[in-house]
């Protein structure tokens, strides 16, 4: 142990190691200074070449937060947008006690967002190439996380619901939405998330899967909505909404019995029959469903 100590402590290696600490500062701040005298020549990429060159190679050097950062702002001029969000990404992970953090988060939520708008309303022109929907997912997510519980996190999550509605991904988007919803649930996006849900399942059973269940999740839903945001301003159109499927799942249900009245299937058809006179208190369905079961034995 002793033998251990003394090589390890030697006066001598402090000594060269502080040397080799000063001669990497050094060396930092003068790269430094050669991309700041590039960018002031014009020579753009060639001094985010070089801002890159002092952070990755000298991350602790006084001048390595700047140098990261203002290779982010450069690319961004140039148009690498991505490659722009990505470095502010690194700045972002390193230096969270930079006095520059909060600029470098907000340019980094504007290429995100700006990115989604590009692939949703196919209006963003700031990117050289459209970018993949699962690139600008990850970009959202990286946002939604550099901040987790504010409100540009839940931001981001809605926009990734939002971007898989676009691409017709119905079940990604309800995922997505049911996050925001559970993760953040006091935040301005959880209720429109929230009935944004009903909306796609009332779809889903507009379109191919017109099963009883998809009616009842898109049901149950709205329901949700009204009952935990009662005061937020769609809860009438939820209502009207729910008052649509229910009337739809009726007529659903009193048509399968009368498809299995038609077949001879007597005693499904009596199943789908007490369904309806079970959920109605009166009304055309209610009535004719009851006369039919009084006809058939009930």
């Amino acid at each position: 142990m002793a033998a251990m100590f003394t090589s390890c402590g030697n006066d001598s290696d402090l000594i060269a190691l502080a040397g080799e600490n000063r001669a990497a500062s050094g060396e930092a701040e003068a790269l430094y200074q050669k991309a700041k005298l590039a960018e002031q020549s014009g020579k753009t990429k060639k001094a985010a070449k070089l801002y890159e060159e002092v952070a990755d190679d000298f991350p602790t050097a006084r001048s390595s937060a700047q140098a990261r950062y203002r290779q982010a702002e450069l690319l961004e001029e140039l148009g690498e947008t991505t490659d722009a969000f990505d470095a502010y990404q690194k700045f972002l992970t390193r230096y969270r006690g930079s006095g520059l953090y909060s600029e470098a988060f907000k340019r980094q939520v504007e290429i995100a967002h700006g990115a989604a708008d590009g692939e949703v309303k196919s209006s963003f022109l700031g990117l050289k190439r459209k970018l993949s929907p699962s690139k600008i997912v990850k970009m959202l997510e990286q946002v939604r996380d550099n901040a987790p519980r504010s409100q540009a996190s839940a931001k981001a999550q809605f926009t990734i619901a939002e971007l898989y509605e676009s691409q017709e991904k119905p079940r990604e988007a309800i995922t997505a939405y049911r996050k925001l919803v559970r993760d953040q649930p006091g935040s301005s996006y959880a209720p429109e998330a929230l009935f944004q849900i009903g909306i796609i399942l009332t779809k889903e059973a507009d379109s191919g899967n017109r099963n009883q269940a998809t009616l009842e999740l898109a049901d149950e839903a709205f329901s949700d909505y009204i009952l935990q945001y009662p005061q937020h301003s769609k809860n009438e159109e939820a209502r009207r909404m729910m008052k649509s499927l229910k009337k739809r799942s009726l007529d659903r249900s009193l048509g399968i019995a009368e498809f299995y009245d038609r077949t001879g299937e007597l005693e499904s058809a009596k199943v789908y029959y007490r369904d309806v006179v079970k959920r109605t208190k009166s009304g055309a369905s209610h009535d004719k469903a009851k006369a039919r079961l009084k006809e058939l034995g009930e």
